[in-house]
């Protein structure tokens, strides 16, 4: 069973990021082809998708049995269904009921945020000033994440015990909250921390990285600050130099590109294995398997 994903640039566009740790965070990765494509602009979506068409929005799934999903909670429902053994859900009612309402809040509300701030992996800015509908979000944020770990009992960084389909949801409001400096309350502060250690969504950022596919037009204008996340290992890319290693951690070809890390030289099958280990080495199970050998 072979799924499409068709997702947007992943240092901005949020909503392919929830769909793509739907299928990462829940071990369907081998049953899913990514395609990522990069529109110039959000109104430049529809142009690229009619390869795809209905759909018309990113991101979009085609199922193998030809269903083709244009909703982010469509894909996620779907996903639970075609997939009952992977715990997209909770498998408690009260924990399973009360991330489905916290899942569907985020797709239908929460417009002030989605609109005055738009995520950005490529970078963070200096905190602002929030317009009144903006804080009032805030505080609705901080008020159902404290009710959904107080009703479910918890002690998981999650928000209904282990990682669901709620987490995924909201990994991207995440996000913004540590790009524009409002992860600062109890709740807020513990679960934006937990998403922005995660090392699905620093792989995602990594990917991201390594394309290197940034936009003035996804840009905020606001002053830069430091990446909020855990400061990644140092890395760099380097032309010359023996690897200790003869085949690429992730496809097993022969190496052709290499990087440089703690004095020491690996090699990868490509440009982007090597570049999206250098943005974020410690995201890579597989590489780091190979670096603590």
């Amino acid at each position: 069973m072979t799924h499409q994903l068709i997702i947007g640039n992943r240092l901005y566009f949020s909503w392919s990021l929830a769909a793509w740790l739907m299928v990462e965070r829940f071990g369907l990765s081998d049953q899913v082809k990514t395609t990522v494509l990069y529109p110039a602009s959000e109104d430049g979506v529809a142009a690229l998708m009619t390869d795809y068409a209905p759909a018309r929005t990113l991101p979009t799934m085609i199922t193998a049995g030809g269903a083709i999903l244009s909703d982010s909670m469509a894909i996620a429902e779907e996903l639970a269904s075609l997939h009952p053994n992977a715990g997209l859900w909770p498998a408690a009612p009260l924990a399973r009921g009360t991330a489905r309402t916290l899942a569907n809040e985020m797709h239908s509300s929460f417009r002030a945020l989605r609109s005055d701030w738009p995520v950005n992996l490529h970078r963070s800015y200096a905190p602002i000033i929030p317009s009144p509908a903006v804080a009032a979000e805030l505080d609705r944020l901080e008020e159902i994440w404290t009710h959904a770990r107080r009703v479910t009992a918890q002690d998981t960084p999650w928000l209904c015990g282990d990682y669901s389909i709620a987490d995924a949801i909201f990994a991207p409001m995440a996000v913004r909250l540590a790009n524009y400096g409002f992860d600062t309350r109890p709740t807020t502060k513990a679960y934006v921390a937990a998403h922005l250690a995660d090392p699905a969504l620093r792989r995602w950022r990594a990917m991201g990285l390594a394309a290197n596919q940034t936009s003035d037009v996804f840009e905020y204008g606001g002053a830069a600050r430091p990446w909020p996340g855990p400061a990644p290992l140092a890395a760099a890319p380097v032309t010359d130099g023996t690897a200790e290693n003869a085949t690429c951690p992730y496809s097993g070809d022969p190496v052709t590109h290499l990087l440089r890390i703690d004095g020491r030289i690996f090699g990868f099958c490509n440009a982007f294995c090597r570049d999206k280990t250098v943005a974020d080495p410690a995201a890579w199970p597989a590489f780091m398997a190979l670096y603590q050998s």
